[in-house]
């Protein structure tokens, strides 16, 4: 047994003043009687006596002992010690991921894992004699945030455990455990206590570190069905309607017998009914009519364990014409697949770009070098710029084609397996630029973004090659022109996860305008109704704000201008909500949950009980003694 306050034992000093009570003599009272005859010899006796009489064996002075020594004892704070151990810091993480939320435990496992974590916390060893025994809370939600420093106050790291939220967010534990990992590399007595249900958990990458890693595993079963990815294209027959692709993934023990339901704008459009085996996934297709800008979305009314994911919302917008500029000497493959790759495309065909001309949506450079560079978003056939790449560009013969990126939006339904190309640009991959089309020596074609410009490099004349006569050609046209058209780009910048930053490109000002004409702020509407206003700095090129925990749509004002945000979980691996039977370490193996126990359990609750206990006898021994 150990004590916290053992400055109480100088209480003890009262135990000796009770017993000298009991050695003191009664005083007598004085009476006056008729005579003194009888009384001699008493009187003689208590003459001779000390004030001090001898020390009797007496309940009431056992009793009194027994409680003073109880008050001194529950003074002292007395305690346990248990499994905490003499570590010097230990680290709490909170799990707070999207499937923290399911309610399989009471109230959710996120109010499971704060409560024990709480317990982890009153077992702390603090105050004097302690060992300088700390703690530190992290919360791991859309991003690691440290809620408390390392301190020995319970009551300030209890506070830091139940202000912490779930968010919407995928589970991401890799940042906080790089910054635990930083707080105890040096510390070899120090633990890390993970409060997490194991869901969706890989921690291969912390294979070569020696964690000091506790599991505390959060959640009982899996009965959930969710949303697992939404998309809003044009319908290819009528450019009117939207098709909105959707799939639901099943992890519950039966199979999801239910309604599926399409709103726009918060209009119910439609409902399926959806069949999804046990453990698999679903996909639907929606056809809905569109007449103006809004948000279509697809909800499961289902009252499973996770209600996070049976939702998903998309910013629609109405389609507007692409215009493309073709700079070119003449190439009627490249013209013909540019038309056709979208009934909004509108082509111009010009020998050179000047400053003068239009601004095109997209600018397609054709073999040609232009005497100005187009400032908007650019596909490339056999020219480089001198900004994009970086050492000599070099010219390569016969390149062979090994492989390429068929994942890559660019590239999907595109092959290469035919194609033979006579000569290309062979130049160094810049850091800007993804390679799609690799040679044994040097990439073919490179897609990136540099700065505010979508770039679409390919290093070979498509006319010195068999590409125009494979069916690959124009579907590859179409995925460019639909990957730099600006409506995609802003799209798929609408389009978020928690915990992915909104941006928004800002307009630069005219170059006569007043510093007071222009607008200083913006008002961000979160899907929670709270107002957020955001500054916004005269020399910044975006707008952003981080602040994306949960899910819904973000409205985003300037003015009289907004500009909507949807943020989605969309994640199957989040929506699989069994808890983990253990932590995957890689090559160092899995670990395994830990039962958590109080630890350094304080008990002078039961000392003062008994007091009080010892109270109650010790008053009615002595009104029945006197009775």
């Amino acid at each position: 047994m150990n004590f916290l306050s053992p400055i109480g034992f100088a209480f003890a000093a009262a135990l000796p003043v009770v017993v000298g009570f009991y050695l003191l003599k009664r005083k007598r009272v004085v009476r006056v009687v008729p005579s003194t005859l009888l009384w001699q010899r008493f009187l003689a006796e208590n003459q001779a006596n000390s004030p001090f009489q001898k020390l009797r064996n007496q309940a009431l002075l056992w009793l009194q002992l027994l409680l003073l020594a109880l008050a001194v004892l529950a003074l002292a704070r007395p305690y346990f010690s248990g499994t905490t151990g003499k570590s010097s810091l230990q680290v709490v993480i909170l799990d707070a991921s999207a499937s923290m939320q399911a309610t399989d435990e009471s109230p959710s496992r996120f109010g499971r894992a704060q409560s024990e974590a709480i317990k982890l916390i009153d077992g702390l060893k603090t105050g004097f004699g302690s060992g300088d025994q700390q703690m530190l809370v992290l919360v791991a939600g859309a991003t690691a945030e440290v809620r408390q420093g390392a301190t020995s106050d319970r009551a300030a790291l209890r506070r830091a455990v139940q202000a912490a939220r779930a968010t919407d967010s995928s589970t991401r534990l890799g940042d906080a455990l790089r910054v635990a990992e930083s707080l105890t590399r040096d510390l070899p007595q120090s633990e890390i206590h993970l409060f997490s249900d194991g869901a969706g958990v890989d921690l291969k990458e912390f294979e070569q570190h020696d964690l000091p890693l506790l599991f505390h595993r959060i959640g009982k079963r899996s009965e959930n069905a969710g949303i697992a990815s939404l998309d809003v294209k044009i319908s290819p027959e009528d450019p009117s309607q939207r098709a909105i692709f959707t799939s639901v993934v099943n992890y519950g023990i039966q199979p999801l017998i239910s309604t599926i339901e399409l709103r726009f704008n918060g209009q119910l459009v439609e409902t399926k009914p959806i069949t999804v085996p046990v453990g698999t996934a679903t996909p639907l297709v929606f056809l809905a009519q569109q007449g103006e800008d809004g948000v279509f979305a697809v909800r499961l009314p289902l009252a499973d364990d996770l209600l996070a994911d049976n939702e998903a919302r998309a910013v629609s917008l109405l389609p507007r014409p692409i215009h493309v500029g073709l700079i070119s000497r003449g190439n009627r493959f490249l013209e013909k697949a540019l038309a056709a790759s979208s009934p909004l495309v509108d082509v111009t065909v010009l020998p050179d770009y000047r400053p003068n001309d239009p601004r095109f949506d997209v600018t397609v450079l054709d073999d040609v070098s232009p005497g100005f560079w187009p400032p908007g978003n650019v596909l490339a056939f056999h020219v480089a710029s001198t900004n994009w790449f970086e050492g000599p560009i070099s010219v390569i013969d016969s390149p062979a084609i090994v492989d390429w990126r068929n994942t890559h939006p660019l590239l999907r339904f595109v092959g290469f397996d035919t194609v033979q190309i006579a000569q290309s640009l062979a130049v160094k991959a810049p850091g800007w630029g993804i390679p799609l089309v690799d040679s044994p020596s040097a990439p073919l074609l490179l897609a990136g973004e540099l700065g505010r410009q979508r770039i679409v490099w390919v290093g070979f004349d498509v006319l010195q090659s068999t590409w125009p006569l494979r069916l690959s050609f124009p579907i590859f046209v179409a995925n460019a022109v639909q990957w730099l058209n600006p409506a995609t780009v802003a799209a798929n910048r609408a389009f978020l996860h928690p915990g992915d930053a909104i941006r928004l490109p800002l307009a630069s000002p005219p170059e006569n305008s007043s510093p007071v004409s222009r607008l200083d702020h913006a008002v961000l509407l979160r899907p929670d109704g709270q107002k957020v206003t955001l500054p916004i700095d005269p020399l910044a090129r975006d707008l952003v704000y981080a602040s994306t925990d949960i899910q819904g749509i973000y409205q985003l004002s300037i003015g009289t201008n907004r500009t909507d945000f949807a943020v989605n979980l969309l994640d199957a691996n989040e929506s699989r909500i069994q808890p983990g039977d253990a932590l995957n370490m890689g090559r160092r193996g899995d670990v395994l949950p830990a039962s958590l126990k109080r630890a350094n359990l304080e008990s002078w609750r039961w000392f003062a009980l008994a007091a009080l206990a010892v109270m109650a006898l010790e008053w009615w021994w002595f009104h029945r003694r006197t009775a």
